[in-house]
């Protein structure tokens, strides 16, 4: 177990049984078969027992200078976020983006075949051919599950069973037929299967351990922890997926958890980011950072990843609100200036990529070269751009900002 040397953080805090990594879920009845006792004997044989400890642990891991450099970048996120004049306008096109990339890249972890730009149009109920109809319900109830969670922003009231039931209740209602069994803890026995691969690659508990493990869970995850919020999400994500307590949609219900506690320490940054995205872009770097401890019995690499997704998500964030920052004092800056639009519209493509050349100009809008020569030349004289040249001749010229 470690310390930070710079946060100060430690954590004492009830093990839960070793995790399992995320993916679609098999028990004995699903898909209308039954799993043969040599069946059960291989996937025993690969997996081992069950990972189920019996009493209360200590979850182990350090906080190695790549988690402590993580938290200070998150930190640094967040007070840009409280302090900078973003337009409401934007926040609220940016959060909206925010919430069609959680849903759509939370439930395509666990198998739906939507695109995003399905899921988009879905989710701003434009219509959609061709899909199955799971997909799109199971896409619509994470919305609703997001927007569930968001009426607990800053609320530092108790966790319990029966709110993470009902998150689970929202998550799969009306999906398969409704035998997921929602809110309710499983009765028989499952596997969590990688996605991609089809592979059993962890066996939960049985399902008569499920009530105390959840028991214990709710009271470690509700005692006063020395330690950041960001780490206890992730630490919570992990060890909810370990307990796996519902027949499917234990992922999902994972990383909602995971939102939630954000949302209550004051670390919802706006609701502009999707840690599903990051999972989603690598999966297979995301079950490997799982299966990390339950290989080694220690949280490090884990923890190092997710504060790297989230740390990367808010970097992203943060580019952004700086862009739209700067896009607004350009357009104030230019209103005397009296430049049509296709001179607004270089000002903007600067803003976003930094630098241009007149041949990246003409390909991005179908212009003149000559025109856009002039248009620069402009630019250039108003002060609000400059050029940047070896020579007149330079064939690398190029067009920044001032």
């Amino acid at each position: 177990m470690g310390e930070a040397k710079e946060f100060g953080y430690k954590i004492s805090r009830r093990e839960m049984p070793y995790p399992g990594s995320m993916g679609r879920v098999r028990r004995d009845e699903e898909e209308g078969r039954k799993i043969s006792e040599g069946d059960r004997r291989k996937r025993k044989d690969l997996m081992g027992e069950t990972n189920v400890k019996g009493d209360v642990m200590k979850p182990k891991f350090t906080i190695t200078n790549k988690i402590n450099n993580n938290l200070l970048e998150i930190e640094r996120a967040r007070g840009f976020l409280e302090a900078a004049e973003l337009k409401e306008d934007w926040i609220r096109e940016m959060r909206s983006e925010a919430l069609i990339l959680e849903a759509h890249h939370s439930t395509h972890i666990e198998g739906t075949q939507l695109t995003l730009s399905q899921a988009q149009r879905i989710l701003t109920g434009k219509p959609v051919r061709g899909i199955r109809s799971d997909d799109r319900q199971e896409l619509l109830n994470y919305k609703e599950a997001m927007g569930f969670v968001s009426g607990y922003l800053g609320k530092k009231s108790a966790i319990t069973e029966d709110l993470i039931k009902k998150i689970h209740e929202i998550l799969v209602k009306d999906v398969r037929g409704g035998k997921l069994e929602p809110g309710r803890y499983r009765r028989a026995q499952n596997w969590v299967v990688n996605s991609l691969t089809g592979e059993v690659i962890y066996t939960p508990p049985p399902p008569n351990e499920v009530p105390r493990l959840m028991k214990e869970f709710i009271e470690w995850l509700n005692e006063e922890a020395d330690v950041s919020p960001v780490l206890l999400a992730g630490i919570a994500q992990y060890q909810f997926v370990d307990v796996h307590p519902f027949l499917d949609g234990n992922g999902r219900t994972a990383r909602v958890l995971c939102t939630l506690i954000l949302y209550q320490n004051g670390y919802d940054f706006k609701r502009l980011f999707s840690l599903s995205e990051y999972y989603d872009r690598d999966r297979r770097e995301y079950y490997n950072a799982i299966r990390s401890v339950r290989d080694g019995d220690d949280m490090t690499q884990w923890l190092e990843y997710f504060t790297e997704g989230l740390k990367a998500q808010m970097h992203e964030v943060k580019r952004k609100g700086e862009v739209a920052i700067k896009k607004d004092i350009i357009i104030e800056k230019v209103r005397g200036y009296n430049l049509n639009d296709r001179q607004q519209k270089i000002l903007l493509y600067l803003l976003e990529e930094k630098r241009a050349s007149v041949e990246e100009i003409r390909q991005e809008f179908n212009l003149v070269r000559r025109t856009i020569q002039r248009d620069f030349s402009k630019l250039v004289d108003l002060g609000l751009v400059r050029e940047i040249a070896k020579s007149k001749t330079d064939p690398t010229r190029y067009y920044e900002l001032l």
